[in-house]
């Protein structure tokens, strides 16, 4: 099933869902209506019982080089930082930053091209970072005399440490794909040729596997990173309760015993 949006493409096949920054003409800078329809795809995605992974792409050279500085810089309305008595109102808790956040769907981000503030927040909301070989992730806020707006003030410490993270953002500095790799900031790095095959085979891997263990797994990562261990304990401890009785847990020690591959259902 293929449903073009004007500015977001949403595309599922194999239990994968492929959501794809459609703005190329102006390199995925990021508009209302983009952050609207991707945050409408990506809680459809989510709440789709049948798509299992999700992977998020750009259309063209980059992967979304934020927001749209010259328009800005020309007074004209981006949708997003307007002034004046015009000025949308946005709901932070339905902006794609803090969706990503609450996905239970793991989240592969197959970075094309470059990402750059905004888009480098989007990248980093993901589980997983590939990277195209010639992509980068451009830190550029205090060069344009803002903030990390959309995450990477909260998830840069908690990824690479504050030293590394202070480093990135007070800088502005631009990482290559191949720094990103050594940062720890990228899973993988490829030639952009196989950028996208190696993005829906890992996707098919993880959507092999039970949907609800993988999803419980996430969800007990994020929670993780706020708890005490014997907090965090506990709660796995209520998290395998349900699990240890479903249908995929008996599939899955079936299919053990008897050397095969399982057959989840999600149930």
């Amino acid at each position: 099933m293929n449903t073009p949006t004007h500015e977001v493409l949403y595309e599922t096949a194999d239990r994968i869902a492929t959501i794809t920054l459609n703005a190329p003409q102006r390199m995925n800078t990021i508009s209302r209506t983009m952050l609207d329809q991707l945050t409408e795809l990506l809680v459809r995605a989510d709440e789709d019982p049948e798509v299992r992974c999700v992977i998020l792409t750009g259309a063209g050279r980059a992967f979304c080089a934020g927001l749209d500085v010259t328009a800005m810089a020309q007074g004209r309305d981006t949708g997003i930082l307007s002034e004046g008595p015009q000025r949308p109102t946005l709901d932070l808790r339905n902006t794609p930053p803090t969706v990503l956040h609450a996905m239970d769907t793991p989240v592969i981000c197959a970075v094309n091209g470059g990402a750059a503030g905004y888009g480098m927040d989007l990248a980093l909301g993901c589980d997983i970072r590939l990277m195209a070989d010639t992509a980068k992730l451009a830190a550029a806020f205090c060069k344009r005399g803002v903030l990390p707006e959309s995450g990477s003030t909260w998830l840069l410490p908690r990824m690479i440490g504050w030293s590394k993270a202070a480093q990135l953002i007070f800088t502005g500095r631009t990482l290559s794909a191949a720094e990103s790799l050594e940062w720890g900031l990228a899973s993988e790095v490829l030639a952009a040729g196989e950028l996208m095959a190696r993005a829906r085979a890992l996707a098919l891997e993880i959507a092999a596997n039970a949907p609800l263990a993988v999803q419980a797994s996430k969800r007990m990562m994020r929670m993780g990173w706020n708890e005490t261990f014997p907090d965090h304990v506990h709660h796995v401890y209520l998290q395998l309760l349900p699990l240890a009785r479903s249908e995929d847990a008996k599939e899955g020690m079936r299919a053990f015993a008897e050397r095969r591959e399982a057959r989840f259902t999600g149930r």
